[in-house]
């Protein structure tokens, strides 16, 4: 009974669709055949690179290996920077970019010559302090400003002649290679990872009071030095301990 007295409305129940069975041979002709899997195909190199490596890192060392025998025949003053000198330091082998040279300015239409000969093409971008060429498929970059700082006779003076994947050069200096990366940190680019790996491989190797003092109190660059610190990657300053 509800409330008013009157009789509740009836429940209307759902009316099920007559179901009826549907042959196999129906039911093969009413479905789509299923679609076939398309599993992605794994990358390859472009026909005019078929005889490069398909590490990517390998690829980046063989055209460091083949400009720093172009610069070495062409009797110049230069030092391998960047990714590649760190692997030479024994920084790991996992690169991702390019390929850096440091050459004095002065140098640049010398080194172009020299690269022009071996028929690499030299391009000159938008930015003042480095040109390009791409040699074996890969971007190379000489530059002649590391992190603001004009590349100097000293600098590239002090770099140790060590071995790239068996090819001997100059290398920037463990303290100089540091102090280029830490520098180079700012506000608008701060990704401390890759160059932690750096500093752990050659701590040993690099004069840190230097490169304190030389890249000053700036926010970023002390940011990195309490990192290494807190980490026992390196010891904290003197006048600290």
């Amino acid at each position: 009974m509800t409330q008013n007295g009157e009789s509740p409305a009836p429940t209307r129940r759902a009316v099920l669709p007559e179901l009826h069975p549907v042959s196999g041979s129906a039911a093969q002709e009413s479905s789509p055949p299923p679609e076939p899997v398309r599993l992605p195909l794994p990358d390859r190199p472009d026909s005019g690179d078929s005889d490069l490596p398909q590490d990517r890192s390998q690829a980046i060392l063989e055209a460091a290996k083949r400009i720093g025998g172009l610069l070495k025949g062409g009797g110049h003053l230069f030092a391998l920077a960047g990714s590649v000198a760190a692997y030479a330091h024994g920084a790991g082998a996992r690169l991702q970019h390019d390929a850096d040279f440091c050459v004095r300015r002065e140098d640049a239409a010398a080194v172009s010559d020299t690269l022009a000969a071996a028929g690499l093409t030299v391009r000159t971008p938008p930015e003042d302090w480095l040109m390009k060429t791409t040699c074996l498929g890969q971007e190379v970059d000489f530059l002649f400003e590391l992190a603001h700082r004009p590349v100097t006779t000293a600098l590239l003076t002090r770099a140790e002649h060590l071995a790239v994947d068996s090819v001997h050069m100059p290398v920037l200096a463990a303290t100089d290679l540091m102090r280029g990366l830490i520098e180079a940190f700012s506000e608008h680019y701060c990704d401390f990872g890759p160059v932690l790996a750096v500093a752990r491989a050659v701590r040993e190797k690099v004069d840190w009071e230097a490169v304190r003092r030389d890249c000053g109190d700036e926010p970023m660059p002390a940011a990195f030095f309490f990192l290494l610190e807190r980490l026992n990657v390196i010891e904290p300053r003197k006048e600290e301990r």
